[in-house]
């Protein structure tokens, strides 16, 4: 599947200044000629496989309406559906079929931490999940067919129907609707209430971009933090003396406590950094199934496939990756790797910079760059841990 454009005629420069995460845009043709690689029953026949994150929405055909349903599926399930009212969604669909990353890399306009993954659903005509709203940005590209969306902007309704299995909202007033074909597609900031109804038999591709939540990272930094103290140290106060009240934190006790906490959190911003990144990148827990089991193989031996194999490495779609040079030392650096910070040197540092720029690696490239050996056991390591993998040689479920 070839990809070479997203954003039709709108410059990468424009759509960020005009419209991400600011306001909703339709993009005619943003992807010109746009060709579903599934169809719609290999998509069905992807949602009856162990580990693949599918979804059945039933309007009414349920057992109360808007039944939520979660795979893996079997036949007989897509063959007693009506011939309306249901929508199959599958999420990670990268993650699944590695080769649609070149879809999904086109969008690498935004960083990769903040890219979550490709969604792809079907619906019959008429079929949809009701008016809704993400707290994610979204692009929602046409595949297959056609899908009119409406949208409410600016939003005014927020409250969702009590007691489905999916979050609808009770009130929504559409302010611009659009019938999107194949290659057409429509982005939506965080928060905007929109609901999608198919037109005819369609697939819709959404790419979706996660933003951490803010306590989430600062859990995940803190946690960090607490791992570089002492773990036998312990409060101490042999000065202390009687206090007027006992029930009381005084104003000497609450002084030391507050020391000790900001001497833990006052650390130079080259640790912050790495322990950010660390935190960017943890690996889901359900992510496990997304990472290959590849063949073992030594450093050298992995340079020699690579050079006389004629296959080519990619990025582990699941795997997260950040880079975090040093600006102190332009040799050195972090790599931080599905949770671990990994620290670089003049070895290893050209090997991390190709690593987290492509997502396809070119092998003349990847020989160059691990020529010297940390660098060729580094790369080793991350194969043998998943995080790279050979190319499929093609699109294949």
């Amino acid at each position: 599947m070839a990809v070479s454009q997203v954003l039709g005629n709108l410059s990468v420069a424009d759509f960020l200044r005009d419209y991400w995460q600011k306001k909703p845009v339709l993009i005619r043709q943003g992807v010109p000629g746009f060709v579903s690689p599934l169809s719609p029953e290999e998509l069905a026949g992807l949602a009856c496989e162990e580990d693949v994150p599918a979804r059945l929405i039933l309007e009414s055909a349920g057992a109360r309406p808007w039944t939520l349903r979660h795979g893996p599926f079997v036949e007989e399930d897509f063959t007693s559906l009506p011939e309306d009212g249901y929508s199959l969604l599958i999420t990670d669909c990268e993650k699944l079929i590695p080769d649609l990353m070149t879809l999904v890399a086109q969008f690498r306009f935004v960083p990769d931490w903040r890219i979550d993954d490709l969604m792809i659903s079907y619906a019959p005509p008429g079929g949809s999940v009701g008016a809704h709203i993400d707290e994610y940005d979204v692009f929602l590209l046409q595949g297959m067919g056609r899908r009119k969306w409406m949208i409410e902007f600016p939003p005014k309704h927020s409250d969702f129907v009590p007691d489905l299995d999916i979050r609808l909202l009770q009130e929504f007033d559409p302010t611009e609707e659009w019938v999107l074909e194949p290659g057409d597609m429509l982005y939506l900031p965080p928060g905007v209430p929109h609901h999608g109804v198919a037109v005819d038999h369609c697939m819709t591709f959404s790419i979706g971009f996660r933003a951490p939540l803010l306590h989430e990272l600062a859990a995940g930094v803190t946690d960090r933090l607490i791992t570089q103290m002492d773990q036998t140290a312990r409060y101490g106060d042999p000065d202390l003396q009687a206090p007027a009240n006992p029930g009381a934190l005084n104003a000497s006790s609450r002084a030391k406590l507050r020391a000790i906490l900001q001497s833990v959190l006052d650390q130079d911003d080259a640790m912050l950094d790495r322990f950010i990144a660390e935190t960017l990148t943890e690996r889901p827990l359900d992510h496990a199934s997304f990472y290959p089991q590849n063949e073992p193989l030594d450093a050298k031996a992995l340079r020699d496939e690579i050079a006389h194999s004629g296959d080519t490495l990619m990025r582990t779609p699941a795997a997260r990756m950040l880079l975090v040079e040093d600006e102190s030392d332009s040799a050195g650096g972090t790599l931080a790797v599905d949770g671990q910070g990994m620290v670089l040197d003049a070895q290893t540092l050209p090997l991390a910079r190709l690593l987290v720029a492509q997502v396809f690696y070119d092998a003349a490239e990847l020989l160059a760059v691990t020529e010297q050996p940390a660098a060729a056991e580094l790369l080793q390591q991350l194969y043998a841990d998943g995080v790279v993998q050979w190319r499929p040689n093609m699109l294949s479920i």
